[in-house]
């Protein structure tokens, strides 16, 4: 590598970093003949620092710049790279050398470029460097996956009105990589403050990708090898967990945002129509989202058995549900309750439906004593009453150790679009219809 470095010395920016992804590719082509899965060692690392992103090797030298010009031009080189490169191992393995974070002063570099780079993929659709960028996001830890979905969604969804068409496109061209952009996207914006409420062009993308497709949140989890134990700090194999937040949240969050700026004291009319018919139109996509992930987890019951994964594997870990109901409980309380009735009951219908499907389908695993105790401290409501005290027997399901949530093949009262399909699964079980306590009134409420 010493040899390589000062024959790149001599030469200009560009050329030096056009020919270490050169010198690379044959470095990493020859290791993947003897060794599957090739350690990326220091010396490529540096490398890379060194003439891709500009990090001087000696202390306190200063650190090179490209102008905007070179750097646009190092970007086309790289596409240009990933898209000529026809061995997806040797793309992987020369992606993962460039943009892996080291926790070091490079970093920042490493990920400025990336958003760059896969900005650039979207707009020429370079669709070998958005599978890069989604293996990519499967691995590193998701602090900078989360840098690199903002990265994106200041340039096609706020820097530029309209631009959000271009990312649409992505649907079709890598269905992976916009698994893994929604799974980023919710972990990015968890609805906690008014900042982090996403933006509408971004909520009807994603809302609009789900419905025209469900299985496309499932498919990392389809297409991946499951680990006995999912690493902690990464994205999640699904985006079920985020989109149950957006749902659940939305109503309460929407409610609580700031009101619209005053001109002299008054808010104008134009903007509290604009801002009126913005939250309408939200509302409406969160209703068609929530349908669609109550969808994905009734899918997800064969997809788990098939995988003899059902009753093993909690694809929405309990862990992850209780910060999402003390949030609920939070907002509640902060909100006033007289003013905002219909918001938290909406609130509290879709966490209840969320967690009886996702529980009879094998997505989520605790038991009812557990999930009593979550939402003890929540408002009243008759719906998730229901699913944490009705009368239920223990399954025989033989996946399912004793004292889990046992399958309910009845359809969540209040929400007909959800049926049973006890007959769908031949090679399952079957589990007797429940009957509920009579005494207990519940009028039958559609999800607004």
């Amino acid at each position: 590598m010493s040899d390589i470095r000062h024959s790149l010395l001599r030469r200009d920016a560009l050329s030096a970093a056009k020919e270490v992804l050169y010198h690379l590719d044959i470095y990493f082509s020859s290791q993947l003949q003897s060794a599957p899965l090739p350690i990326v060692d220091k010396g490529p690392v540096e490398l890379l620092e060194e003439f891709v992103f500009q990090v001087p090797k000696e202390r306190g030298a200063q650190p090179k710049r490209l102008n905007s010009l070179q750097e646009l031009q190092l970007l086309e080189i790289m596409c240009n790279y990933f898209q000529e490169q026809t061995k997806d191992s040797v793309r992987q393995i020369i992606f993962s050398s460039l943009f892996s974070p080291q926790g070091n002063k490079a970093d920042d570099s490493r990920m400025n470029l990336l958003g760059k780079l896969v900005s650039m993929a979207v707009a020429v659709c370079r669709i070998p460097v958005l599978e890069c960028a989604a293996s990519w996001l499967q691995r590193t830890p998701v602090v900078y996956c989360v840098r690199l979905a903002r990265a994106l969604v200041d340039d096609y969804c706020c820097l530029v009105p309209g631009s959000v068409q271009t990312l649409k496109q992505i649907f079709s061209a890598s269905p992976r990589f916009c698994c893994q952009f929604i799974t980023s996207v919710t972990a990015l914006y968890d609805l906690s403050s008014d900042d982090l409420i996403p933006p509408l062009d971004l909520l009807e993308m994603i809302v609009n990708w789900i419905f025209e497709d469900p299985r496309l949140i499932l498919i990392t989890f389809l297409n991946t090898p499951i680990a006995a134990n999912l690493p902690i700090g990464f994205l999640e194999l699904t985006p079920l967990t985020g989109l149950i937040r957006w749902c659940v949240k939305a109503p309460l969050a929407y409610k609580r945002r700031k009101k619209p700026p005053l001109s002299n004291g008054h808010v104008t009319s134009k903007v509290s129509q604009d801002s009126g018919e913005a939250d309408r139109d939200s509302h409406l996509l969160y209703s068609k989202l929530h349908l669609s992930v109550l969808q994905v987890l009734m899918m997800l019951q064969v997809h788990l058995t098939e995988k003899n994964l059902y009753g093993r594997l909690g694809l929405i870990l309990f862990d992850h549900m209780v910060p999402l109901v003390e949030e609920i409980n939070r907002l509640a309380d902060e909100l006033n309750p007289l003013n905002a009735s219909q918001e938290i009951e909406l609130s509290l219908d879709r966490l209840a439906q969320a967690l009886q499907v996702a529980m009879a389908s094998g997505a989520l695993l605790c038991t009812r004593d557990d999930l009593r105790t979550l939402c003890s401290r929540l408002p009243h409501n008759n719906l998730l009453q229901l699913v944490i005290s009705g009368p239920v027997q223990q399954s025989p399901h033989t996946a399912l150790p004793p004292g889990f949530y046992p399958h309910i093949h009845t359809p969540p009262l209040g929400y007909g679009a959800v049926p049973a399909h006890p007959a769908a699964h031949p090679a399952l079980p079957t589990h007797p219809g429940h009957t509920f306590i009579s005494g207990v009134a519940f009028p039958f409420r559609p999800i607004r």
